[in-house]
């Protein structure tokens, strides 16, 4: 588990390096050419971890309709239906730390178990299958941070 937990600790620094000094308005400049604003990607991940916490067998930490705006498929955020970049934060760090523990409490056999929640292995997916597969998941969209940094004008922030 040492390896997804010092991902996660990765994620978690690089995420706040490029959210530094990004206001909620600025979350919330998409490109122009389609796709998602800051806020949405970071909410998406923050969501996500929903799944990542019950296939570790933890509860949720954020209802599904209050996330509605976050998930995957959903219409174009708005000004409107977004929550604050802290409230997104905030949601994300919450399920960081339960994750963390989790998966320091997990043993190899736990880790070797079928997964309560299939991501995209059916019956043949275990809990080491799909909490590896949310992590590269995460990661992926912790990236695209960076240049939707710079989509809302400002400098990058790993240099």
């Amino acid at each position: 588990m040492e390896p997804l937990i010092e991902q996660l600790g990765y994620n978690q620094g690089v995420l706040k390096i490029n959210l530094k000094d990004l206001s909620h308005e600025d979350s919330l400049v998409a490109p122009s050419r389609g796709g998602n604003c800051i806020n949405w990607v970071v909410g998406h991940v923050a969501y996500a971890r929903n799944n990542m916490l019950k296939i570790l067998g933890k509860e949720a930490l954020w209802d599904d309709d209050s996330a509605t705006p976050y998930q995957r498929g959903s219409k174009p955020l708005t000004a409107e239906n977004a929550l604050t970049l802290t409230e997104i934060i905030e949601k994300y760090d919450a399920a960081q730390e339960a994750m963390i523990d989790a998966l320091k409490g997990l043993s190899a056999d736990e880790f070797a178990a079928k997964s309560p929640v299939s991501i995209f292995k059916g019956d043949e997916e275990t809990v080491a299958s799909a909490i590896t597969f949310m992590v590269f998941h995460e990661t992926y969209h912790v990236g695209q941070t960076g240049l939707l940094r710079r989509v809302a004008g400002k400098e990058g922030a790993i240099q």
